[in-house]
């Protein structure tokens, strides 16, 4: 420290703790809109420092060991109740927020001592300089892609390497604003805090680097699904279109057939024959007629094909689906939840008929509408040796459907979902809203008007 008078230490403070203030709060999602936020930021800085100034003038030698890490584990505290993320990518948020305080801090405070001969202001005016350039760099190069690491670490890390993580961190950062340390101007003092400041940077970085490499490769993954997806329902599409082409062929040649037996019937004045064999062959035309399961065309079509590959599989089905033509879910958000649903339940009544064949498979399927909400009931033959990792379903269960794929649609419409196999009959069960939650910010269109 340089010393000085009760009012430098009292602006040193209101520096550092802002700087602090303003880089997290460009690192982390807030949970009150902006105006809360500054207002809770301002009174917290405000009662902070003039606790610590009376703390400054009472015991001057133990506000210098201890007021840092008290003052800062307080903010650290306040921080989480402001922000939005999970506790654990708060606690990264905020050791990062305190690594780069050490930067202005020591940059200013180093700067001052080598080059203007431990001038007070200029270690003040250099902390502001550095302060405004780290907030440049992080809003203008980095904030959107710390938005998407924290989105990955929150969807893939564990709790145990965060925690490792930020313990050396703060560490590092504990080391470097030691104010024990020889403040003599030497080589390997300089030497320390360089090889400190890389040392924990770079810790940061490689985090960094690889949580967003395996975000970016579990996004990969969940595309492959969606294509392999996508692929196997325009499979369906093109059996229902060859069986709708096949019934046209044999419409078509049938059709000769019943208009010489009519004319020939017409010929001889046949009327009764004429008009029997009429019934019969409307009778015959409305079994073939494919049975309509639901008003909505999209879930309709999607369901009436995987019910007739698993009627294929002699797997029996049993469908209870009342909706209506119209729904605020978009079809494709729909057809992605059913059809990975349809298509495990499928996969896992095949697997049981490969281990054991005198099991008989079922699928029963179960799609309603009440008032704003959509409930989903799949249950449907599986090994009973099935086990679920986090209440999930595995890869090996699922051969390669994108469970993730239902759980993203789900959440995007706030849905809650389980699923659970209970003694060999698997149980997905799925309530969501029928429109998606609505982000804070946002405002109707007609608000905007």
């Amino acid at each position: 420290m340089l010393g000085g008078s009760v009012y430098i230490a009292f602006f040193r403070l209101v520096i550092n703790l802002a700087g602090v203030i303003l880089l997290f709060f460009l690192l982390s999602e807030s949970r009150f809109d902006r105006k809360k936020m500054v207002i809770g930021y301002v009174c917290f800085c405000t009662a902070i420092c003039v606790l610590a100034s009376v703390w400054y003038v009472v015991s001057w030698e133990s506000y210098v060991r201890m007021a840092p890490f008290t003052i800062y584990i307080c903010f650290s505290v306040f921080a989480i109740f402001m922000s939005k993320d999970s506790v654990y990518l708060t606690f990264y948020k905020l050791a990062l927020g305190f690594y780069l305080m050490s930067v202005f801090v020591v940059g200013g405070l180093e700067i001052s001592i080598i080059f203007f001969e431990s001038n007070i202001w200029a270690d003040i005016i250099l902390r502001i300089m550095l302060i405004l350039l780290i907030a440049f760099l992080l809003d203008r190069y980095v904030k959107e892609s710390v938005k998407d690491f924290g989105e990955y670490v929150e969807s893939e890390a564990d709790k145990f390497s965060v925690v490792v993580m930020i313990v050396c961190i703060l560490l590092g950062i504990g080391y470097i604003l030691n104010p024990s340390l020889n403040r003599e101007m030497t080589f390997q003092r300089i030497y320390q805090i360089l090889v400190n400041f890389f040392l924990t940077g770079m810790l940061q970085f490689l985090v960094f680097r690889f949580y967003l490499h395996v975000g970016k490769e579990k996004e990969y993954e969940r595309e492959n699904q969606l294509i392999q997806m996508n692929y196997r329902l325009l499979e369906r599409q093109v059996e229902i279109l060859e069986e709708s082409v096949e019934s046209s062929r044999r419409l078509r040649h049938d059709i000769r057939h019943h208009n010489a037996v009519m004319a020939e019937c017409a010929r001889r004045g046949q009327t009764e024959e004429l008009l029997q064999y009429l019934k019969e062959y409307d009778r015959e035309t409305d079994q073939d007629v494919p049975k309509m399961i639901c008003a909505n065309p999209a879930v309709n079509n999607i369901l009436s094909a995987y019910t007739r590959k698993a009627e294929h599989e002699q797997i029996k089905v049993t469908l209870d689906v009342k909706l209506g033509k119209n729904l605020a879910i978009p079809s494709i958000d729909l057809v992605a939840i059913l059809a990975n649903a349809y298509e495990n339940a499928i996969y896992a009544c095949m697997e049981v008929k490969k281990h054991s064949e005198e099991r008989e498979c079922f699928i029963s399927l179960m799609l309603k509408k009440r008032k704003n909400k959509l409930i989903i009931l799949c249950s449907n033959t599986c090994r009973r040796e099935t086990i679920l990792k986090d209440g999930k379903p595995e890869t090996e269960f699922t051969g390669g459907v994108g469970v993730s794929s239902i759980i993203r649609t789900a959440k995007k419409y706030d849905g809650e979902y389980d699923f659970k196999n209970d003694d060999g009959v698997f149980v997905f069960r799925l309530i969501m809203n029928t429109e998606p939650e609505q982000k804070e910010n946002a405002q109707p269109a007609t608000e905007e008007k």
